[in-house]
């Protein structure tokens, strides 16, 4: 069996409406919905919605993806598949983006789905600063990107973090290593 895989990217403001024809184009299988952060790009900062479909006969599989600048609202497709809320719940909840019409049939919005009671942030943005890379030093005996094999050139550059690793601006470390000289740390 051959698949056939399409990506259709959408203007923001057409994203329902390119859910709702590749409905009718016969991709009426809901796989899943999904973001990828993408603030850090210059040109066009924001969240690329992704929604994956497929249609069984012929087999083909559709990517539609769409840019969402920060803090603008997407609408909402749970009226296309109702399969999409659970999604978009856990999209706004790990990326914040918003689903305008959002209705899941409980009649409570948008709300917390996966994370505890409480929780404050957005865990899958690149801003996210991981506690624990911030409270206890890195397990490995060399930090991510280092080897035996780096040449001494290599050292001269700035070093990059991972992302939601913290600078040594921030957490717990930060304010042993301002501790002045003979305190305890």
């Amino acid at each position: 069996m051959t698949t056939a895989d399409i990506t259709r990217d959408v203007e923001l403001l057409e994203w329902r409406a390119a859910v709702r024809a590749a409905r009718e184009e016969g991709f009426t299988f809901f796989d899943w919905l999904s973001a990828v952060d993408q603030t850090d790009d210059a040109e066009s900062p924001g969240f690329d919605v992704v929604c994956h479909l497929v249609r069984t006969g012929p087999w083909a599989r559709v990517l539609l993806r769409t840019r969402v600048p920060d803090g603008i609202s997407l609408e909402s497709i749970t009226g296309v598949f109702g399969g999409a809320a659970w999604h978009e719940r856990e999209t706004y909840e790990m990326f914040g983006v918003e689903f305008s019409g959002f209705d899941d049939g409980s009649g409570l919005g948008l709300r917390p789905l996966l994370l505890p009671e409480g929780f404050e942030g957005t865990p899958l943005r690149k801003s996210f600063v991981l506690a624990s890379r911030a409270s206890k030093a890195w397990p490995g005996a060399k930090e991510p990107g280092e080897s035996e094999a780096t040449p001494a050139r290599a050292s001269r550059r700035r070093r990059l973090l991972p992302p939601g690793v913290p600078d040594a601006s921030w957490g717990p470390r930060h304010t042993q290593a301002a501790a002045p000289a003979g305190e305890e740390r």
